[in-house]
């Protein structure tokens, strides 16, 4: 993919230009507040698309002033806003961080639009590129996912390659941004002095200024500033952006990043973090009176709908890797698998899961899908490997001699007897490796699919948080197949490459035991059917009334802004069921 500066971005760039020399003199004149021109530092965003409508946003504020900036906006067909359509007023004030949000109605379904903001003394706005959702008779749709950008780790390259695409809108499936502090200790800040990406405050994010100077960082970054002129933004938040491995709490603590006695009351700073979230992106807040209810959904005409949950922190109980049990919560999930006594415990909440079964059976479109945060298939690995896992050398033969037992079963050849031990469940049992994931809800995740089975959807799952890539079947425990999963790469985040096991990926997903080829159920997790735990990149999703294709697109490194981009693996899934590799 070219990096190289396309037309419309000239156009865009350059209209800026000409904007501010023609216009700037007469808003100046028109009066009304200081004579200063705000700066715009972040840039323009736009997001929640509907087919009539979309959240426009932006920053504005004085040089050494804290007074309120009043803002013109205006949308138009055309980049040098020569007819515009639509305009309003909106103040970009210091109880809001001096950012600005309107809603921009009255608009035409699947239509492209710019815009941009003025302020009353000459400054002018980058200007942005929006899209409306596409009209009933849509026939294609393409949209790029993304998940876990850690601004210490490297360059947003991701984002870069994205903003090149033909992709009409991006979908964002949290970790949009880190809590972590600059302690050279911490996760991802091994290289962050070499690239000239020290994360400020230094500290973790706890409190209002510290979650503010945070997103105004990563919004400072002139790639993410990019992606979020060119297109539409649909976002959820995962846990970073509020506190690693977060949960509803009942004692006080609320996540695994989080101490009361040095970092406070969790439901102030969950709430400081709710507020700054909605101050900073593009979203339009379904409740103003619950900043922590965010799920919603968009319909993309008869195509797809587009149910965006909130898996992290409306409703989820604690995970079972957090309860401080000595073998790491796998007893009692066991326990809990087997006689359902866990059956209360929730990934979302009931009023969430109610909200979902209502959306899906109400919605005609062909697709069902869920932009979803964590990995809902089911990652069962055996427990001969997963007690291995932290020990690559030592797991590599116990990896061996369980895929050579399951290829030999799958072609009927004879077993020995250490063989026939390693596929006897109740011996060597399948494992989940991610209790934070839906794999530790297993019970509510196969009440989902079992409203999905019994509406009949076609359901495709979107998942991120993993920080590595894989195509999943979603099936419910006795096996049946009833959907899939697409889950993208991160943007920069480390995959199991940060921990020595890269090189699993082929062990994963079965392609060691047949090469080239996916989908065999041969590997160490029989519903996984590929698998990229080394690169870093994102999905572009393409939806039909016929297929739905996701292409991993990788980028060749994230240490620096020199990179190559390229589609390492595209997977269709028809209406009918069947997937094809390329």
């Amino acid at each position: 993919m070219s990096n190289a500066l396309n037309r419309r971005d000239f156009l865009v760039r350059t209209s800026t230009v000409a904007t501010l020399a023609a216009v700037g003199g007469t808003l100046a004149a028109c009066g009304g507040g200081d004579d200063t021109p705000a700066d715009f530092r972040y840039g323009v965003a736009s997001g929640d698309p509907l087919a009539d409508r979309v959240i426009l946003w932006t920053h504005a504020k004085r040089p050494d002033s804290n007074d309120a900036v009043g803002l013109t906006w205006q949308v138009a067909s055309d980049a040098a806003f020569a007819s515009v359509l639509r305009s309003g007023r909106v103040t970009a004030s210091e109880a809001t961080s001096f950012t600005a949000k309107v809603d921009a109605t009255g608009l035409t379904a699947g239509t492209s639009y710019f815009y941009r903001f003025l302020d009353d003394a000459g400054g002018v706005s980058t200007v942005g590129s929006t899209r409306t959702l596409p009209a009933a008779d849509a026939t294609s749709v393409k949209f790029a996912v993304f998940s876990c950008a850690l601004y210490s780790e490297g360059f947003f390259n991701a984002y870069d390659s994205a903003a090149t695409s033909d992709a009409q809108y991006a979908v964002h499936l949290g970790d949009y941004l880190y809590e972590y502090g600059a302690d050279p200790a911490k996760f991802g800040n091994t290289d962050a002095v070499s690239l000239g990406r020290v994360i400020v405050p230094s500290n973790d994010m706890v409190s209002l200024s510290d979650y503010r100077t945070r997103y105004a960082l990563y919004r400072a970054d002139a790639k993410l500033q990019a992606l979020h002129a060119k297109m539409p933004w649909i976002t959820v938040w995962d846990d970073h952006e509020f506190a690693n491995n977060a949960y509803n709490s009942v004692d006080g603590s609320g996540a695994e990043n989080h101490d009361p006695a040095t970092q406070g009351d969790w439901n102030t700073r969950k709430a400081i973090a709710a507020r700054v979230y909605h101050e900073w992106m593009p979203i339009r807040t379904p409740d103003t009176t619950d900043l922590l209810k965010i799920y919603r959904r968009f319909d993309f005409g008869r195509l797809f709908t587009l149910h965006m949950l909130d898996t992290r922190i409306e409703g989820r109980d604690r995970q079972y890797d957090s309860f401080g049990d000595a073998d790491g919560g796998y007893n009692r999930y066991g326990t809990a698998l087997a006689t359902g006594s866990d059956a209360s415990r929730r990934m979302i909440s009931a009023a969430q899961q109610a909200w979902l079964t209502d959306g899906m059976a109400a919605s005609t479109a062909t697709w069902q899908v869920l932009g979803n945060q964590d990995i809902m298939a089911r990652m069962w690995i055996p427990a001969s490997v997963l007690s291995l896992a932290s020990d690559p050398a030592a797991a590599q033969p116990a990896i061996g001699a369980y895929l050579t037992a399951k290829a030999t079963a799958a072609a009927g050849g004879p077993l020995t007897a250490t063989q026939t031990g390693l596929l006897d469940t109740a011996v060597n049992p399948l494992l989940p490796y991610n209790l934070d994931a839906w794999d530790g809800y297993p019970l509510q995740r196969e009440a989902l699919l079992q409203t999905v089975k019994a509406q009949g959807k076609k359901l495709v799952a979107l998942s991120g948080d993993s920080h590595n890539a894989w195509f999943n079947h979603l099936t419910t425990l006795s096996g049946e197949k009833i959907g899939v999963e697409f889950a993208g790469s991160s943007v920069t985040s480390p995959g199991f490459e940060s921990v020595g096991l890269g090189g699993l990926a082929s062990s994963l997903d079965g392609s060691a035991v047949s090469p080239g080829s996916n989908g065999t159920g041969l590997g160490l997790i029989s519903d996984l059917n590929y698998a990229d735990t080394i690169r870093r990149g994102y999905l572009l999703m393409t939806v039909t009334d016929a297929a739905v294709t996701g292409e991993f697109v990788y980028v060749s490194t994230v240490k620096s802004t020199t990179y190559t981009a390229a589609v390492g693996k595209t997977i269709s899934v028809s209406v009918g069921g069947a997937i094809s590799y390329a």
